[in-house]
């Protein structure tokens, strides 16, 4: 980690909460509006030295949908309609502001993966998370429209473990060796253009 990234990590993910707290009250109505609670979405990643936090995000599939697996399908029926819009321009990350600012996570870093999914490459995600995952890096640009590259593989688990993650781990490996300041500044706009763009 390069020198006053904690620093630049509190000035703007305090200002993106203020700047973006329309659609922070917005969206938990439309959530409500749409499939009830809860709104957030809490679940278990492995942070920076492998300790454990809680990450937040907009509910986008229906309530308890995660323990029929981690990973969707294309058009899964467990994403609800208003869900499809957030995850189309990610705004269902947008609580994780709140994680950059507590401190759990940075604005670009490798994306925490769930606790299991970690344990699969134990090896690599020790040398991984050296640094605090973030909320987007190179690996979640490339593969933003996740949904698309798993298709409807028979076995979603299997498929992300052995087809996608390796590709993410690799990626996120090579970001560790030229992380600094102006090409984290580069993915943050790359991922807002994208977004703005909607570009799959």
């Amino acid at each position: 980690m390069y020198k006053g990234k904690r620093l630049s990590d509190i000035t703007a993910s305090f200002l993106g909460i203020i700047i973006l707290s329309p659609l922070l009250i917005i969206i938990p109505l439309l959530v409500l509006a749409s499939s009830g609670r809860p709104i957030i979405f809490r679940q278990q990643r492995a942070g920076k030295d492998w300790k454990v936090f809680n990450l937040y995000k907009f509910r986008t599939m229906t309530a308890g949908a995660e323990k029929y697996g981690y990973v969707c399908k294309e058009d899964d029926v467990r994403v609800t309609s208003i869900g499809r819009f957030l995850r189309k321009y990610k705004l269902d990350e947008l609580p994780q502001l709140f994680n950059v600012l507590k401190g759990d996570m940075s604005l670009v870093g490798p994306r925490p993966e769930v606790l299991e999914f970690a344990e699969y490459y134990k090896e690599q995600f020790r040398k991984i998370l050296t640094v605090k995952p973030g909320i987007t890096d190179l690996a979640s640009i490339q593969f933003r429209n996740e949904a698309t590259f798993v298709g409807n593989a028979e076995n979603t688990k299997d498929y992300y473990l052995k087809e996608i993650l390796p590709r993410k781990t690799k990626i996120n490996s090579d970001y560790l060796k030229k992380t600094n300041i102006l090409f984290d500044i580069y993915l943050i706009f790359k991922t807002l253009f994208l977004l703005a763009s909607g570009r799959k």
